[in-house]
């Protein structure tokens, strides 16, 4: 059966950024289960490869890539070209998943703390999606998930700018899903509420604490955003087009206490 241009087809790459532990470990091994060949993208080798070999351990198709995407705009336009190599050529699915969260009193922030947060945050994934999303649009298919923050919609004091760059993401999402979503990419923001990672495994207690009101009543699990991320790349989610999906028990649309 020949597929016609622009008509929804299960996508066969995808670069998850961030991926050597936490949402984006979950987001690479439910993408490989789905038959995805992916690209597992993190700062520290040794993490790196053990994700991607536990991929491959469990029947799946991933190679590691290692990377630190608050480096220069062009050394990530040369990774981005350099995760398509590993790939066979293409990417199909892009996962915005990398981040880094310090926060503090604003007037406290050091200024290396604001630029790491936005180069990493906001210029990193630009630079992605200006790098791979093109070639998308050529072939009439292809996906961006970005990974937002159920924190980018309230304010939380002693975390203005975190928040801040999330609200950025999902504005790029509108932005991303008008320019590209005509040539056949579709754009989402997945944005999880409080999540228990191995990142904030030193403070267990906040997430917990954070959550206890919600409908939900304990935090999110990574495979929860992962499998939300799966669903989105699908051909299911045909017409799911530059809106955010949260993922967060209810935290940023309910008080039950």
């Amino acid at each position: 059966m020949t597929t016609a241009p622009n008509e929804p087809t299960t996508p066969r790459t995808a670069l998850v950024t961030g991926a050597s532990s936490g949402i984006g470990e979950a987001v690479a091994h439910e993408l490989a289960a789905a038959g995805l060949t992916v690209v597992v993208h993190g700062r520290d080798a040794s993490r790196t490869r053990a994700v991607a070999e536990a991929i491959e351990h469990r029947g799946g198709r991933a190679v590691p890539v290692v990377a630190d995407l608050a480096a220069s705009a062009a050394d990530v336009r040369a990774f981005a070209a350099h995760a398509s190599d590993l790939a066979g050529g293409r990417i199909d699915v892009l996962v915005n998943n990398a981040g880094v969260y310090p926060g503090g009193p604003t007037e406290s922030l050091s200024d290396d703390t604001v630029d790491a947060l936005l180069t990493t945050n906001i210029r990193a994934p630009h630079a992605l999606v200006a790098a791979l999303a093109p070639a998308m649009a050529e072939r009439g298919t292809g996906a961006v998930v970005n990974i937002g923050s159920w924190m980018a919609r309230v304010g939380v004091p002693f975390m203005g700018l975190y928040p801040a760059t999330k609200a950025a993401l999902e504005q790029l999402t509108r932005a991303w899903s008008a320019e590209y979503g005509p040539r056949g990419v579709r754009v989402v923001t997945v944005a999880p509420g409080a999540t228990a990672t191995p990142g904030n495994a030193d403070a267990a207690d906040a997430p917990a604490a954070m959550t206890q009101g919600t409908p939900a009543g304990v935090p999110v699990r990574p495979v929860d955003v992962a499998r939300a991320v799966r669903w989105v790349v699908s051909d299911e989610a045909a017409f799911v087009h530059g809106g955010t999906i949260d993922v967060d028990g209810g935290i940023a649309s309910t008080r039950l206490r």
